[in-house]
C-alpha cells in the first residue's frame, strides 16, 4: 500500500527538482510487495518476519495514511506511472472489462500517454532497471514486435528479469521473461541456483544489474525498481520457512488481530484511543 503513495511523491515537482539540484543525482531503489496488507509486516505491526523491509523502515519514514487502488495491476499502474489507474489505462484489470469496451480508462493495457517513470529516468540519464512481476498489459505471448509495445524494455527499462503475468507458480513461473525473450527456468543458462525460488531470482537478478551497472557505467546513477510477486497467490514458501511458522497461529485470527493492534499501538502507528 505504501507503494502507491511513494510513486506519488516521486513523481511530484518538488522532489524531482530537489532530486536533481544536487551534483550527482541519488540513485533510486523500489521495492514492492505484492497484495500484502497494511499491519503484514514485521514493522507495521505484522507477527511475520520481514527483518530486510523492516531495517530499510527504520532508517526512513512510515507512512501511516496512504491510498492504494485494491487490486495489484491498477496499483502497479498508478506506481509506475504516478497517474491515477484510469488515466494509465487499467481502471480494472488487465483483460479489460467487458462493459466498458473501448474506453482507454479500462483497455487492460498501460496507456502509451502515460509516461513511466523509468522513460522520465531516462531523459535524466537514469540507467533503468527492473526485476519481478510486469503485469500491466494484456499480451503475455507475443506473435511479434508489436505484441511487446507495453513490455519493460519498451516502456523505459535499459535491463528486465521477471513474469508480465500476474499470478504463477514460484518455483516454475509462467510468462518468464530475461529482456525480451521468453525462458524458463530449467533452460535457463544464466541463472541456475540448486533451487529455484522466484523471490530468490528477483533479488539475486537486482543485485546482478546494479553489479553490472556499478562495472559498466559508474558515472550514471541508476534505478531499479523491484516488484515481488510474494504474498500474491498461489502461497508458494519454501519448506523451511513454512516450518519456521508452525504453531504460530493456532490462537486463530481474533489472537494475531489483537498482538498486532497492541504493536501497532507500541510503534506509535495508530491512535492508542483506537480499538478494533
Amino acid at each position: 500500500m505504501k507503494k502507491y503513495i511513494f510513486a506519488v511523491a516521486l513523481f511530484s515537482l518538488g522532489l524531482f527538482k530537489a532530486a536533481f539540484a544536487v551534483e550527482r543525482p541519488p540513485n533510486i531503489i523500489i521495492i514492492m510487495t505484492d497484495d500484502v496488507g497494511y499491519s503484514d509486516i514485521g514493522c507495521y505491526g505484522g507477527e511475520i518476519e520481514t527483518p530486510n523491509l523492516d531495517k530499510l523502515a527504520s532508517g526512513g519514514v512510515r507512512f501511516t495514511q496512504f491510498y492504494n487502488t485494491a487490486r495489484c495491476c491498477p496499483t502497479r499502474a498508478s506506481l509506475l506511472t504516478g497517474l491515477y489507474a484510469h488515466q494509465a489505462g487499467i481502471g480494472h484489470m488487465v483483460d479489460g472489462w467487458t462493459t466498458k469496451k473501448g474506453s482507454p480508462a479500462y483497455s487492460g493495457d498501460l496507456s502509451t500517454r502515460a509516461v513511466t517513470i523509468a522513460e522520465a529516468l531516462k531523459s535524466a540519464n537514469y540507467s533503468t532497471y527492473m526485476t519481478g512481476k510486469w503485469h500491466v498489459t494484456n499480451k503475455t505471448n507475443p506473435s511479434g514486435e508489436a505484441d511487446r509495445i507495453n513490455w519493460p524494455l519498451q516502456r523505459g527499462f535499459d535491463r528486465f528479469y521477471g513474469t508480465i503475468h500476474g499470478g504463477g507458480s514460484f518455483f516454475d513461473p509462467t510468462t518468464l521473461v530475461r529482456d525480451n525473450t521468453l525462458i524458463s527456468p530449467f533452460s535457463d543458462k544464466e541463472y541456475q541456483p540448486r533451487e529455484f525460488y522466484y523471490t530468490d531470482a528477483i533479488n539475486d537478478h537486482a543485485v546482478r544489474f546494479v553489479n553490472e551497472h556499478k562495472k559498466l557505467s559508474p558515472e550514471k546513477p541508476f534505478s531499479i525498481y523491484m516488484a515481488h510477486t510474494a504474498a500474491h497467490w498461489p502461497m508458494h514458501a519454501k519448506e523451511a520457512d513454512i516450518a519456521k511458522y508452525k504453531g504460530r497461529y493456532d490462537g486463530g485470527y481474533d489472537v494475531a488481530r489483537e498482538g498486532r493492534l497492541a504493536k501497532m499501538k507500541q510503534l506509535g502507528l495508530l491512535d492508542p484511543r483506537w480499538q478494533v
